[in-house]
């Protein structure tokens, strides 16, 4: 696996190596919070790490999660608990759409009309 301890900063909307890891440095960098901030919804439970030699690691996933909480916490004032619950239902609601993306190409059906 390799590490993005000196990765620059990364821009929203572009594609990460699932294959990355980030420390709590860098995750609070890119999404403009403090290491507290990461280090609270960790706690809470919130995000998901590992911890490789002593120190949290996040996967590229952790950091788009992380980034949609920070910006649902910071537009709409929301508490972390229910800015993270409206992520669950929005990965959700994208990995249904997904699904059934896949199921209406392998039943020969093109895409719905948006």
């Amino acid at each position: 696996m390799t590490t993005a301890h000196n990765t620059p900063n990364v821009q929203p909307g572009e594609l990460l190596d699932d294959t990355a890891l980030f420390s709590l440095e860098d995750l609070a960098r890119i999404c403009h919070v403090a290491p507290g901030w990461v280090s609270e919804r960790l706690e809470a439970g919130l995000l998901q790490a590992d911890s490789l030699g002593g120190h949290w690691r996040f996967a590229s996933a952790t950091v788009v999660r992380a980034r949609r909480l920070a910006q649902l916490e910071t537009t709409f004032d929301a508490d972390p608990q229910l800015a993270a619950l409206t992520a669950d239902l929005i990965e959700e609601v994208a990995h249904l759409r997904q699904r059934l993306q896949h199921l209406e190409a392998a039943m020969g059906h093109g895409p719905r009309p948006g």
